[in-house]
């Protein structure tokens, strides 16, 4: 496993290489691997120019997002690479991209329960999602289905609105015959997307995330839930808000998803009331940056050397060099909440927003998952004298979410495509050491 973000660290990362006077008096055994598993809608993005008469001729709502059947994507597909008009073709779906920009990051495995087609063609759209996910995903685990995967068609007028359809195919048709007990319950995280609760009668997706929760949640894995669409939350917070305390260790969400669920359009202050519900939660607000907000027993809180930020809640990063800890796990907890603005102040040219919060979770993803790696393999070291959720601090953790979400927003793909630079070239070396 690469270490997570590019800086040094008295806690000395990989732990395979130690001080070599002491490899000659003890047996050092290989490392113990960690990885993260998720459960997703396999499905693939499909991206066209197309002018309002196409959209009209199949009963496309101008800037919605319509559910359309098999039938009706499959001749929709056909025009648009008969006359050229497709630009780009991604694999996608937000688990999906989270994972596999996990394995980019940590260059290690990662797990992905979905559905895939059991007979897939040459340039068909399983085709196409296999090609764009990493080899280090572990698809083993995918059910075969009878169909095809779901397709989501972004269709851009000629005016910059883009209008959704979705065709589901057999996405949702996941049993939880298909969820394996032994993988969720040696994974450091389980990573679910608030799609998969809602879905319709006689389809296993619901029943099948459920399942996994459980096995989660017996093992004390913790479970993260990225909510995915405003749309979705704001038919029934109420329903979310206990969803999420029952079974939610980590939120994801952006500025819109936790309005939607809290009523609070301010992301720290809707940040703070979903620490009522969870353990941490990471919350992108667009060209403000992105927080993150947790908590910290009163004994191990580590007061910043940065400025004092102002804001709804005053001074709120006082404390954002603790470590991120389970409610459970402290004493006297703490909230703790730390901010970053866009890196760079953002790309020059933003080719894509989808992506950027798959991407800032896979960052967060990786600090957990290091942080599991780390305990296991040097179990007595300083850095686990506090049960800690994740490897490094609020404020490291929103450098290095910050610098993936970039890195997403400026290429066309919401899936990494490489790993971080090494070193920096527009950065001072003392950046990552702050």
């Amino acid at each position: 496993m690469k270490f997570p973000g590019q800086r040094k660290s008295k806690h000395y990362f990989p732990v395979k290489h130690r001080d070599p006077l002491l490899a000659q008096l003890t047996h050092q055994p290989n490392p113990k691997t960690s990885y993260i598993c998720g459960i997703d809608q396999t499905l693939v993005d499909i991206e066209a120019k197309v002018a309002d008469e196409l959209l009209e001729r199949y009963q496309l709502p101008k800037g919605d997002s319509t559910l359309i059947n098999d039938q009706q994507a499959h001749e929709l597909y056909n025009e648009l690479k008969d006359n050229d008009l497709i630009s780009d073709e991604f694999a996608g779906g937000t688990i999906g991209n989270t994972v596999h920009n996990y394995s980019i990051l940590a260059d290690d495995r990662s797990v992905l329960f979905g559905v895939m087609s059991q007979n897939i063609m040459v340039g068909s759209y399983a085709y196409r999602y296999l090609c764009n996910t990493s080899s280090k995903v572990d698809l083993n685990f995918l059910q075969p289905v009878d169909g095809p995967i779901g397709r989501c068609f972004t269709l851009i007028s000629s005016c910059g609105e883009r209008t959704f359809a979705i065709s589901k195919g057999a996405m949702d048709k996941l049993t939880p015959e298909y969820i394996d007990q032994d993988v969720v319950q040696n994974s450091a995280a389980l990573v679910l997307t608030a799609y998969l609760m809602r879905a319709s009668e006689g389809d296993g997706m619901t029943s099948a995330a459920m399942k996994a929760i459980e096995y989660a949640k017996a093992a004390n894995v913790p479970v993260v839930l990225t909510l995915g669409t405003r749309f979705l939350i704001q038919e029934d917070p109420t329903w979310w808000q206990e969803f999420i305390k029952q079974h939610v260790t980590i939120l994801a969400m952006n500025e819109d998803e936790g309005e939607a669920l809290t009523g609070l359009s301010d992301p720290l202050l809707a940040s703070e009331a979903a620490l009522e519900w969870c353990d941490m939660v990471l919350t992108t607000a667009g060209p403000i940056g992105l927080y993150t907000a947790g908590y910290v027993d009163d004994t191990a809180k580590r007061k910043t050397s940065h400025q004092l930020l102002p804001g709804a809640i005053p001074e709120f990063n006082q404390y954002e060099f603790s470590r991120p800890m389970l409610k459970q796990d402290c004493d006297q907890p703490v909230k703790v909440y730390a901010h970053i603005s866009p890196y760079m102040g953002g790309p020059e040219l933003i080719r894509n927003t989808n992506g950027a919060g798959d991407g800032a979770l896979s960052a967060l993803l990786h600090d957990l998952s290091a942080n599991e790696f780390h305990k296991t393999n040097v179990p007595g070291s300083s850095k686990h004298k506090h049960v800690g959720l994740c490897y490094s601090s609020f404020s490291q953790i929103c450098k290095y979410a910050n610098r993936v979400a970039y890195e997403v927003l400026a290429q066309h793909s919401p899936r990494l495509s490489r790993a971080l630079p090494e070193r920096e070239d527009s950065l001072e070396e003392s950046y990552w050491e702050r």
